[in-house]
């Protein structure tokens, strides 16, 4: 960043820009529903629909889970990370929807 020292921890950095430090702090609550929500709600649901899940319980997914994220299973990693894809998809169709509920500005006076 223009303008900070070498030496800044990362903390001064954040504390300079809290657009930077919403979006971590969102980006670790989006990565934590990925990582430990999400599997046991995939769980809850495939057991309420599919029946049992044949491996086990939630413990065998979990595994099962985290073994797919080691082996870079896109499967997995999608799971893992969806959570802030959703946000991103949220954030663009509140967008676009502002945008689109502007009115335009007046056209400017004509001159003389």
């Amino acid at each position: 960043m223009p303008g900070l020292p070498m030496s800044s921890s990362p903390r001064e950095v954040l504390a300079v820009s809290p657009p930077v430090r919403r979006e971590l702090i969102w980006i670790g609550v989006a990565l934590i529903l990925g990582f430990v929500v999400m599997p046991p709600l995939i769980w809850l649901i495939g057991t309420r629909v599919l029946g049992p899940y044949t491996p086990g319980g939630v413990g065998a997914l979990w595994g099962q889970f985290f073994r797919g994220l080691a082996s870079g299973s896109f499967a997995f990693w999608y799971v893992a990370i969806g959570p802030y894809f959703l946000l991103l998809l949220l954030r663009g169709l509140i967008r676009l929807f502002r945008a689109r509920g502007e009115p335009e500005p007046p056209p400017p006076p004509p001159l003389h």
